[in-house]
């Protein structure tokens, strides 16, 4: 590490820095199978839980069918699930002392947190897979384009990278790993109260007008937008291009807070 940093421009050295730390998080990954399957499993269940419990009883009540409108909902949600495990490592690496040693090296301090977060990103992409394969295997099918589909997969990693800010964040004030992960989960008042499992009208009035404008509804709109092709433009009253906007530029908001609070967080020790 002295060496990339002593011979390399800063950027070199950033960019090398954070595909070591990466590695290592993957590594991790790879050496407790039982984290990636159980974190799996569990998304596997919440789905059927809503698609096969919940589905029944559910009308979107604009010609789409539950199955389609949840799905893409689901999936934009995924990045959630996989954000409090983010929180969690983050904390466990913080009492175990891996932080402290991580400072002590002569590499960019802000490295070792894109690092955990290029790792936690390949994680999502895992899960955001075998999801969508899942959403395939229950009935859901895409009414859009394939370029359009592919759009939206990219938007929803995209929108990961923002909220692994967020977790990076919450897991290093947390302090330790359980309260982490129940700091973590008090983000999923969020998905409820958003467009992504039941639409924003079946709400109260005045629960409507904060899910209307929270980013989790428009980075879901954009997904369904993108995947459900013109009925679902309609029936959201804009064409996809316009939550597609708003919705990148809450990613942008959620990163220029949250990247630098987690860097702070992490310099001050």
């Amino acid at each position: 590490m002295a060496t990339i940093e002593a011979t390399m421009p800063r950027g070199a050295a950033q960019s090398a820095s954070t595909l070591v730390i990466a590695k290592r998080g993957l590594l991790k990954f790879l050496r407790t199978p039982q984290l990636v399957v159980l974190g799996t499993i569990q998304g596997a269940m919440f789905l059927f839980i809503f698609r096969y419990v919940f589905g029944g009883a559910m009308s979107t009540g604009d010609g789409v069918s539950y199955v389609d409108f949840l799905v893409p909902g689901f999936v934009t949600t995924i990045v959630l699930f996989t954000g409090v495990g983010t929180a969690v490592g983050v904390a466990e690496d913080m009492e175990s002392g891996v932080l402290d040693r991580f400072r002590s090296l002569p590499i960019p301090r802000s490295s070792v947190l894109s690092g955990r977060a290029v790792a936690d990103m390949a994680m999502l992409a895992w899960s955001l897979l075998f999801t969508v394969a899942l959403g395939f295997a229950v009935g859901f099918r895409v009414h859009g384009t394939g370029a359009e589909a592919l759009a939206a997969l990219g938007l929803i990693l995209v929108y990961g990278f923002a909220f692994e800010w967020v977790f990076l964040a919450l897991g290093m004030m947390a302090g330790n790993a359980q309260a982490a992960q129940n700091v973590g989960f008090m983000i999923f008042p969020l998905t409820f109260v958003s467009s992504a499992y039941v639409p924003v009208e079946s709400m109260p009035g005045w629960m409507q007008a904060v899910a209307e404008h929270q980013p989790i509804t428009y980075m879901v709109n954009a997904v369904r937008a993108l995947c459900l092709g013109p009925s679902a433009e309609t029936a959201l009253g804009h064409p996809a291009s316009y939550f597609v906007g708003w919705s990148l530029v809450w990613t942008v908001a959620i990163v220029a807070v949250f990247a630098p609070l987690a860097v702070s967080r992490f310099r001050r020790g």
